[in-house]
């Protein structure tokens, strides 16, 4: 009888770890190429298990519409990571900001982590920000948001895409990221503009100054001194930028539960 239960119980624990699993593949930090794939997939698997005995699937029937739920649980774990990595993906465009101003904007780096190029600033200021992420504990807060997913997401429920609001708010959530970016580059980037102004003023009254030889350098040593100094802010502009990563996340599950 235990066999016939565990054998039944198979679909209900397929789809559970379908969305973990689907989750960790666009969450930030959980799903860098630096944490080895056995890991994820093994990870995934404990995790879902352990899920397995705490949600409720009484109303799944497991009849020709499984495969849509199978669908829907992946994209249910991988639209929330998404969500989440877009607004962490704040801190590689305001590096963006401050390289371009700063002249390093031809000087990008590989990042290890996603394989994709990021600006030398960029990279500097994510990894202060995972950092900190994982110092106040903000990695068991997002897998606390995959195990919460459940009381919003009913594992039985599709998601309802006819409606509107889940477009509105991807679009407000990209508008939001590029807004945060331009706040935490604005006071490196309005420095650099002044010392441009400054440079602009000195080449008008000393024209046989060679403006071009002397402003770069001038601008990578003020860039340097002033990133010194933002360091302290930029620890409050990430905490805020983490509690809204987390607010984002749960206001995509609710309107993907219908709320």
């Amino acid at each position: 009888m235990t066999d016939i239960i565990n054998i039944n119980s198979i679909p209900i624990f397929l789809l559970i770890l379908v969305r973990v699993a689907a989750f960790f593949v666009t969450l930030p930090l959980f799903s860098y190429r630096t944490i080895p794939f056995p890991f994820k997939i093994g990870f995934s698997f404990f995790l879902a298990f352990m899920m397995f005995y705490t949600v409720d699937a009484s109303a799944v029937i497991i009849d020709e519409m499984y495969l849509f739920l199978l669908v829907k649980e992946a994209l249910v774990g991988l639209l929330i990571g998404l969500i989440a990595f877009i607004i962490l993906s704040a801190v590689q465009v305001a590096g963006g900001f401050i390289d371009f101003q700063m002249g390093f904007a031809i000087a990008n780096v590989m990042d290890p982590q996603t394989g994709a190029q990021s600006p030398l600033t960029g990279q500097y200021l994510y990894i202060f920000a995972l950092l900190f992420l994982l110092s106040v504990n903000g990695h068991h807060l997002l897998i606390d948001g995959i195990v919460n997913s459940y009381y919003v997401i009913p594992i039985d429920a599709f998601i309802p895409f006819q409606d509107r609001s889940i477009a509105d708010f991807v679009i407000e959530t990209f508008n939001q990221m590029f807004l945060i970016a331009f706040q935490m580059a604005i006071p490196i980037v309005g420095c650099l503009f002044l010392v441009d102004v400054a440079l602009g003023i000195i080449a008008r009254t000393v024209p046989q100054l060679n403006v071009f030889v002397v402003g770069l350098p001038l601008k990578i040593l003020v860039s340097f001194i002033v990133i010194f100094f933002f360091l302290s802010l930029y620890i409050v502009l990430a905490r805020n930028l983490f509690d809204i990563m987390f607010d984002t996340m749960r206001r995509l599950m609710q309107l993907f539960g219908g709320a």
